[in-house]
């Protein structure tokens, strides 16, 4: 029996927010939406963010008509034959879903300078309840988030800083993190074949790789893989990777299913993880396991490689720009720092595991002098100068940053 359905991560909630009066001027409800729908088209239309079309659609109820929620903040979902008793044939279906991820930053008041900075890292969706109307009107957009243990609350986005982070794919009703069940992750790719909607799924459950092509609707073993399980599978460029628990990575074809591997050229024992970059990049994580010592994962060293596609090789970099690169669920990521300020506690040339078993973690940077002679500074280390708490990692990550004392 498939584990019972989660609930959403985020859920759009719309207000409207009345317009300060003043002695000049005042708009109401009613002067927004008596202005021409002519105007309101060619407005619609010199909209390029995806929230400030939100944040349009909630000023009236009139308003949302003429601005259509943005497509790609939408949910698609597929439905596809079930795979929890495989290789026995299963009843029923499962499915698929591609949600959009987003990085969401608490802006605090100039006042909180010093104080912790939180984050929301997670995907959203559109709030379909009947009730959303009634709630407090002094919030104009906001965004419903769910910690477990809480109640839902209300964060008005109009207070935050938001940062795409793509696309992720998910089963309903099963966790890749879960020891209750053998499902280890999901990726989608599509074909594109004379223009049609053809699809290949590949995911990892109980011991295998299992692919799915649109055309058969049947899942089938992949052959010729890693003998250890599934870790967890991401695309890049048109292909699927796979990483497995013993740390091998395999490149899979999705139009021939040849499955070819890509290891570095010297092997460290090590928990490998695969982080895209957009379309850009695809960089190899590895967090090197000393054998013989008590493990302590904010102190473990690692080795980051990117993907050279047209080699077939993973190189070894000491420097990621800009980037931040994003460890854990719901799914291995990256955004840019570019536009965060600085002392938020996350900055450029970075990584952070969010998914610790402690709920404590720390940045990791290149080349950190930990004060102990016999670390090679020529590795990824955890930085002391911000320390990370995890809040909440599911359906949801929350975490909050703090600059640590001298």
């Amino acid at each position: 029996m498939a584990p019972k359905k989660k609930t959403s991560t985020m859920i759009w909630a719309l207000k409207s927010q009345p317009q300060p009066a003043t002695k000049e001027h005042t708009l109401s409800k009613q002067d927004w939406s008596q202005l021409p729908e002519e105007l309101l088209h060619i407005i619609s239309e010199n909209l390029e963010d995806c929230f400030d079309v939100i944040h349009a659609r909630s000023v009236c109820h009139p308003w949302r008509s003429i601005f259509p929620f943005p497509s790609c903040l939408l949910r698609t979902s597929y439905s596809l034959p079930s795979f929890a008793k495989f290789p026995r044939k299963s009843k029923g279906f499962c499915t698929l879903e591609k949600f959009p991820m987003f990085f969401f930053r608490v802006r605090a008041p100039a006042v909180a300078d010093g104080l912790p900075s939180e984050f929301f890292v997670g995907g959203i969706n559109r709030d379909k309840s009947d009730d959303h109307m009634q709630l407090p009107s002094s919030l104009q957009c906001s965004v419903k988030v769910k910690i477990t243990g809480s109640d839902p609350t209300l964060m008005n986005i109009l207070d935050t800083q938001i940062l795409p982070l793509g696309y992720q794919y998910k089963i309903i009703g099963w966790d890749p993190d879960s020891l209750a069940t053998s499902f280890r992750g999901v990726a989608f790719l599509p074909l594109n074949k004379d223009g049609g909607k053809e699809f290949v799924v590949l995911i990892g459950y109980s011991h295998d790789l299992l692919v799915l092509r649109s055309v058969e609707m049947r899942w089938m073993r992949l052959e010729k893989t890693s003998r250890a399980d599934c870790k967890h599978i991401v695309t890049f460029k048109g292909k699927f990777y796979a990483v497995f628990i013993n740390g091998d990575v395999f490149v899979i074809d999705p139009y021939s299913l040849e499955a070819t591997p890509l290891m570095p050229s010297e092997r460290l024992t090590s928990q490998n993880y695969l982080v895209p970059s957009g379309n850009d990049e695809l960089f190899l994580v590895e967090r090197i396991i000393v054998r013989g010592s008590v493990i302590q994962f904010c102190k473990l060293a690692c080795r980051v490689s990117r993907l050279n596609e047209e080699a077939g090789e993973w190189i070894v970099v000491t420097d990621l720009g800009d980037r931040v690169l994003l460890i854990g669920q719901p799914g291995n990521s990256s955004c840019s720092a570019k536009e965060l300020p600085d002392g938020c506690g996350v900055s450029g040339n970075s990584m952070l595991f969010t998914n610790e078993i402690f709920n404590e973690t720390y940045s990791y940077k290149y080349g950190v002098d930990t004060g102990n002679s016999e670390d090679d500074l020529n590795f990824w280390r955890s930085s002391r100068e911000t320390s990370v708490t995890i809040l909440n990692t599911s359906p949801m990550v929350a975490l909050r940053f703090a600059r640590e004392k001298p």
